[in-house]
């Protein structure tokens, strides 16, 4: 026995025992090799997670906006029926049709935390239990912001879910799943693969001893001979016969690997990051929360129809957003813009956090927004050539197919506005993003909104027409569309369409100038003259004029503003 630890664990030379270098690093590499393997099917497990809770939102989203609509439903035929237990019943049953485990639960819960509806396989609640989120979904509301997800706990377990307000039954819908249900599966799979991983380093420990032994060999050699010659109180020479030369290329490919890795998780951080947060990050080799006040121009796009094209889709919608969004994102990191979030069908980009000598951030903004549509329109060619490649070799398509057809027609809008925001990263040194908040930010969108009405692609404010025509380029006419005064605002704001310059025509041209000319009529109070001149104007924007001033009289009030109902 003494023997054989002297031969694992090494002799003892004065007392202290030298331990063979193979048994040190074989023990060390076996730790290491463990923690990595172990950290590493730890880190895919919290990325998979990561991944699981995206996939399990747009679930939710797509889950909680189908029990929106028949809840709205529920509620028209309630109102005639005045039979509130079977409405209530009914869109439980509704709710419980998507339920994806045992624990799963959709709620209607009051402002003041009354559970007007709820589907469960628990207990049935009379009162919403966790009073932290139903205060954050009241500060939410208040702030105007009636949907989004939210954590909150049901029975001392932890849920996941989304949430949406609506107005007729003056409730939050709310679906949510329970996170541990949720993640059982994965849970089993990583405790599966950790127990793999013991066993497949037990035995590469057995035959990475052989190898360290046969490979370290000369290191033995030279402790006993040195040792030999300690006893012997003699020096002699070292046997040195046989040595491997192979430390140097050792060295030049571990340096190798590590840039290799190095090189691939810094590409990987980018595409997570804004790209001066990435540079930044780069060269102070930190990343901290703060932020300040910059002068940025945000554009805000949003896909038409969405919900449509969801629908028809189905999974594939994600293939289409992606073939989508891979072009438009380019157009805009090509005009220094950077993504701000990805949020389904709707992109939020900035411009001015990558400035360079020159720049004109609302110049480049107007440049990417047109680029958007551009990669829209060039989708929609293909999409109609190959539909005309069909019907030649069909001679018609199906009602699924022209379902289809009509779905990945993306059309887009485009909001573009700009000012004092705050820009940097909010959250904890645990978890941070990089965001930008601000009226303007808003703003975007509420200007996103309203391509929809005036039926015009793109629309921007006056502070972006102003910088856009400081610049100069001479690449785009500002067309005055309206004085508007968003929901959520006090005050009115002059809002343009930009067209660019190589697309006007003389007859574009006489349709804007009968245009201009029957919006200032309106402003002023003119109606006649204004519906007149709007109803000579070959403009779409005509006729939401047209409808406001026809037959109707100008309000005792009237300003030339008008108030924008929804967002």
């Amino acid at each position: 026995m003494p023997q054989f630890v002297n031969k694992v664990l090494g002799e003892k030379v004065a007392g202290t025992r030298v331990v063979p270098l193979t048994v040190k690093i074989v023990l060390i590499f076996t730790v290491f090799l463990l923690i990595s393997n172990f950290t590493s099917n730890y880190i895919n497990l919290m990325l998979n997670r990561g991944e699981q809770i995206s996939l399990l939102n747009e679930l939710l989203i797509k889950d909680l906006r189908e029990l929106h609509v028949f809840a709205g439903n529920q509620h028209e035929i309630y109102r005639y029926t005045d039979d509130l237990e079977e409405a209530t019943n009914n869109i439980e049953a509704s709710a419980e049709r998507t339920f994806r485990g045992e624990r799963s639960t959709a709620l209607g819960v009051t402002a003041d935390g009354e559970v007007l509806l709820h589907a469960t396989n628990e207990e049935r609640l009379a009162e919403f239990p966790d009073d932290t989120a139903l205060e954050l979904i009241r500060s939410r509301m208040a702030e105007g912001v009636e949907e989004g997800t939210l954590n909150f706990t049901l029975y001392g377990d932890s849920y996941f879910g989304v949430y949406k307000y609506h107005s007729r039954w003056d409730a939050f819908l709310l679906r949510g799943e329970e996170l541990g249900e949720f993640y059982a599966d994965s849970t089993r799979i990583f405790m599966e693969v950790s127990l793999i991983i013991l066993l497949i380093t037990f035995v590469c420990v057995a035959v990475g001893i052989f190898l360290l032994r046969y490979i370290l060999r000369l290191v033995g050699v030279i402790t006993a001979s040195i040792m030999r010659m300690q006893n012997n109180q003699a020096i002699d020479l070292l046997d040195m016969s046989g040595a491997p030369n192979d430390d140097v290329a050792y060295l030049g490919v571990a340096f190798n690997s590590l840039a290799s890795t190095i090189d691939n998780l810094m590409n990987i951080f980018k595409k997570f990051v804004a790209r001066d947060v990435a540079a930044r990050a780069y060269k102070e080799r930190e990343i901290r929360l703060e932020g300040t006040k910059r002068q940025l121009t945000i554009l805000f796009t949003d896909i038409k129809s969405f919900t449509f094209m969801t629908e028809t889709l189905g999974t594939d919608i994600i293939r289409l957003l992606n073939l989508h969004y891979d072009k438009a994102i380019r157009n805009i990191h090509e005009n220094n813009g950077d993504v701000g979030s990805i949020i389904g069908d709707a992109l939020l980009a900035i411009f001015g956090t990558i400035a360079e000598d020159g720049d004109n951030k609302s110049l480049q903004a107007l440049r990417s927004a047109y680029s958007i549509q551009d990669v829209a329109a060039d989708l929609r060619k293909e999409m109609h050539k190959r539909r005309e490649s069909i019907l030649e070799q069909r001679g018609s398509m199906t009602e699924t197919e022209e379902a289809i057809y009509q779905a990945v027609l993306i059309e887009v809008g485009v909001g573009l506005d700009g000012g004092e925001v705050f820009y940097g990263n909010i959250g904890s040194y645990e978890r941070m993003v990089n965001t930008v908040i601000g009226d303007n930010v808003n703003s975007s969108a509420r200007l996103e909104g309203l391509t929809r009405v005036y039926r015009v692609p793109i629309i921007c404010s006056e502070y972006v027409r102003a910088e856009v025509l400081y610049s100069s380029a001479d690449e785009y006419e500002f067309v005055e569309l309206d004085q508007v005064q968003v929901k959520g605002k006090t005050k009115g704001k002059r809002v343009f369409w930009p067209i660019k310059r190589e697309n006007l025509t003389d007859s574009l041209l006489e349709d804007i100038e009968r245009f201009n000319t029957g919006r200032e009529a309106y402003y002023e109070g003119d109606w006649k003259t204004g519906l007149a001149a709007m109803k000579r104007c070959g403009l779409g924007i005509s006729e939401v004029f047209v409808e406001r001033m026809k037959g109707a009289h100008v309000p005792e009030d009237w300003n030339g503003i008008w108030t924008m109902k929804e967002k």
